[in-house]
């Protein structure tokens, strides 16, 4: 009983600790101090990157300015920070944000949109799964690297923000001012290129 007491005061110790720590480097970064200003871009900007590359698979040539659009909206809104959470996730946060930005300016483009009535005639094929692949967690993290970056932009771009981000056919209709259900056909579609490349890889 007393080390659980022990562990939870421990943990909130800490907690305070990170909070503490997170408004210092905030507000250092505000007054302007360049060793802190640089402590924050290294202490957070891997981090970032990697958030925001997972999500922009396989528009990698966009990741930089994206990573740079979510700094520069930090620096703007660290004033507002008040530690109710930790600034990691904190600029999470506004990556996420920044992500499904992108996503809509790319979803609401004409030209990304124009083969919408294209295509609907797609086979639906299964996936095949083999024992080795729903074990070796990296090697389909690979494979579905591969499988992203050979579809069209459209398609990725949908699946990532209805898969990865979580974002229903609805909310992304709103975001991108499209029906719901055009939105369904884009997904149905991009569903069925994304199991087309996955059984021939």
């Amino acid at each position: 009983m007393e080390a659980q007491s022990l562990k939870g005061s421990l943990k909130l110790l800490s907690k305070a600790t990170t909070t503490e720590s997170d408004l210092e480097l905030a507000s250092a970064v505000l007054r302007k101090d360049r060793k802190a200003t640089a402590e924050f871009v290294e202490l957070y900007a891997d981090v970032v990157y990697r958030y925001v590359r997972r999500r922009l698979i396989p528009r990698y040539d966009v990741v930089d300015d994206v990573v740079q659009e979510v700094f520069l909206a930090a620096w703007d809104g660290l004033a507002t920070f008040r530690a109710e959470s930790s600034l990691r996730a904190w600029l999470l946060s506004i990556a996420s944000h920044k992500v499904q930005d992108y996503y809509r300016r790319r979803l609401r483009d004409a030209e990304t949109l124009a083969s919408d009535e294209e295509g609907d005639d797609l086979p639906l094929p299964t996936i095949h799964r083999h024992p080795e692949e729903l074990i070796d967690k990296h090697r389909i993290e690979e494979k579905i690297r591969a499988t992203m970056t050979g579809l069209p932009e459209t398609s990725s771009l949908v699946l990532l923000w209805r898969y990865w981000e979580m974002r229903s056919a609805r909310e992304i209709a709103a975001a991108i001012g499209r029906s719901e259900k055009g939105v369904e056909r884009l997904l149905a579609r991009a569903r069925a290129q994304f199991k087309k490349k996955w059984n021939n890889e």
